[in-house]
Order: structure tokens, then sequence, then C-alpha cells
């Protein structure tokens, strides 16, 4: 069986490397991640990989050759963050927007056969598209050939709508074929909020509750239920008393301007203190899935705030997959992540992909 050798760059707490790591055909041989709690967390999934806790720029030839060993570097996997291209953020043409000649220069060091570049949607029309347009043309001139496309998550059975540009980057033919969509229609039915979190307890704000209803079943439960029983972070977060009396105002799906005039918050968008719907997918979460002035974050059943449980289940990532740090930086790990079962189609394609050139 031929074994492909990966880097991770940018890895956060290893959504990406999910899918090639279930693969006996693929062997993930380092990773990248700047911050250390993250680091940890993606450790402490993937032991066996080297993580390389540091900033991109100190990643040196010698670095690699230390950490290598010898070893070729067939692929590398990994999308610089994203919230300078983030069409929900501030768009900024910062430093972060250049993270992307760092990762140029590593394909450069590592000289790999493929690559899998994955981003927002807003990095298509950031700068008036000059930006992915300089992007391509950095990638070309180190003689790979390139497709893109833009993917949802949700048409491959994750319980939620993210947009994800995916740029494969192949030396000599890019025989590259996207995954056909497994959820729409036509097709299997989209997982809905309830679908995915529906076997969760019930709880109010501040409470917690472990256990879940292990009668409830379906393929999507399947897959992400590790035991029988119990589970981790199934914890609301603790609001006051008008924030609470805004959420049990609303009804599945509504938003602010739907709340009678005398609790209706001033500020915030349209989509921010807003239900989410209970027979939908949910829209796309950010590290803010449990403050709902800043995203539509509100469990349709319970009226409160997601727990960071809903917010893995919601990214599909299974329930015995570790997040480290404070709550914060566990919302962050998760909010960040490309959904671990998007990451395994897209797994799946290039190794058939690599077989064949």
């Amino acid at each position: 069986m031929a074994n492909y050798n990966v880097v991770d760059l940018f890895s956060g707490v290893g959504g990406l490397s999910y899918g090639f790591s279930k693969m006996p055909e693929f062997n993930i041989l380092a990773a990248n991640e700047i911050e250390k709690d993250i680091s940890i967390a993606y450790t402490l999934n993937h032991p066996n990989v080297a993580m390389l806790n540091c900033d991109i720029n100190q990643l040196t030839e010698e670095k690699f050759q230390e950490i290598l060993k010898g070893k070729r570097v067939d692929l590398i996997v990994g999308g610089p963050p994203c919230q300078s291209y983030s069409t929900l953020g501030k768009r900024q043409m910062d430093e972060r927007a250049n993270l992307f000649m760092q990762y140029k220069r590593i394909l450069t060091i590592l000289n790999p056969k493929a690559f899998v570049f994955e981003n927002v949607s807003g990095i298509l029309s950031m700068d008036k598209g000059r930006l992915f347009e300089r992007i391509k043309s950095e990638f070309e001139s180190l003689g790979y050939q390139l497709k893109y496309k833009l993917l949802d998550a949700v048409d491959y059975g994750v319980p939620q709508h993210r947009e994800r540009v995916i740029l494969v980057g192949f030396k000599g033919e890019n025989k590259f074929e996207y995954p056909q969509p497994t959820h729409g229609e036509g097709l299997k039915p989209y997982i809905t909020l309830e679908e995915a979190i529906g076997d969760l307890p019930s709880i109010k704000s501040g409470q917690t509750n472990n256990t879940f209803d292990s009668s409830f079943s379906n393929d999507f439960l399947n897959f992400v239920r590790k035991s029988d029983e119990t589970m981790t972070e199934h914890s609301a977060p603790n609001n006051g008393e008008h924030l609470i009396k805004i959420m049990e105002a609303l009804k599945d799906g509504q938003s602010k301007d739907e709340l009678p005039e005398d609790i209706r918050p001033k500020s915030g968008y349209g989509n921010t203190y807003a239900k989410l719907w209970w027979k939908k997918p949910s829209t796309t979460i950010t590290r803010n899935f449990a403050c709902p002035s800043s995203s539509r974050c509100i469990h349709p059943r319970d009226s409160r705030a997601m727990s960071i449980r809903e917010g893995a289940r919601l990214q599909s990532f299974p329930d015995d997959y570790k997040f480290y740090g404070s709550d914060g930086m566990k919302r962050l790990e998760i909010g960040n992540a490309v959904p671990p079962l998007l990451s395994k189609v897209i797994a799946e394609q290039m190794l058939k992909a690599l077989e064949n050139s």
C-alpha cells in the first residue's frame, strides 16, 4: 500500500488533519500551530504527529530536516487564519492576509507533490478579487497546476452551512476531483439541529448534564457518539436575567427584530439575539457560538446559549475529540476548525488523485 507523508500548516485543533489521520495510506508527520493551548489540543488528538508550536516564520529548512529525518513530504494541507478574509469579521488587508506567502515559502522548502489550501469564502472577493488572483499566481510560479471550488460542509453530512474555498495544487497534471455532495436536493436530507443535538439533555442557563438519550439514533449520531451514555462539555453558559428573558421570548428561527419592543436590544446586527431552527441545519458557527449578542446561536428548544459539546457536534467533531484550555479557548478551537466530515471527503478524493498521478 502506498504511503503518503503529510504536513499540516496552521493546523488548529486538527479538523483538517482528521480525515487524513483516519486513512492508513496517509501518515501525518508534522503540524504547525502558533497558539500554545491549541497546539496542546492538537497533540491530545494526534499524539504521533510532531507538533511545531511556533510562528510559521520560524519554520526553517533546518528545523524541518531535524523533524522529518530525511522523509519526503508528499502533501501539505492547511489554511492560514481566516479572520482577515472572513466576510463575518472586519476585512482588512493585514499581515495575516500575507500569511499565504509563508505557505508558499514552506512549499518551496518541502516541494510536495500536492497541497490543499483551505479558506473562508471571503478570500475570493477580498481586495476586489485581487488577493486570490495573486495567491494563485504565486502558487503557479512554483509549478503547481491549480483547481479551486467553494464547498459547503452541509452537503457532506455536517449539520451546518459552512462554505470553504478548497484550492488544490498538483505538480504535473492535476487529477483532483472534488467530492460529490451526499446530502441536499435529490440526495440524503440535510442533517438538522434536532438530529445532531436532539439526544442531548434539555438544560437551562448555567446547568450541566453530560448524559444523553441513547434511544435517539441516526447516521450522524452513530458517527459522533463514542460511548453509550456519557460525553463531556455539555454545560450552558450562565446568562443574566434580561438575556434569558430575551432568549425565552424568541420562537424557532426568530431574531431580535421580532421581539416585543420593551425587551428588544437596541444594537446588534440582524442575525444577533437570534434562535437557530430545530428542523434545519445550523448557520455558520464561529468562536462566538455561545454569545447571542454576536451571532445566531440560541438553542431553539432550550432557549439558551449553546454548550461547547453542541458547538463541537455542529462541526461534526466526535464526542471523544479533546479540546484544551479555558472555555473561550475551546470555543475558538471549535469555531475556527474545518469540520471533520468535510476533511474526510477531501482526504478520500486526495488519495484517488495521488494514486492516479
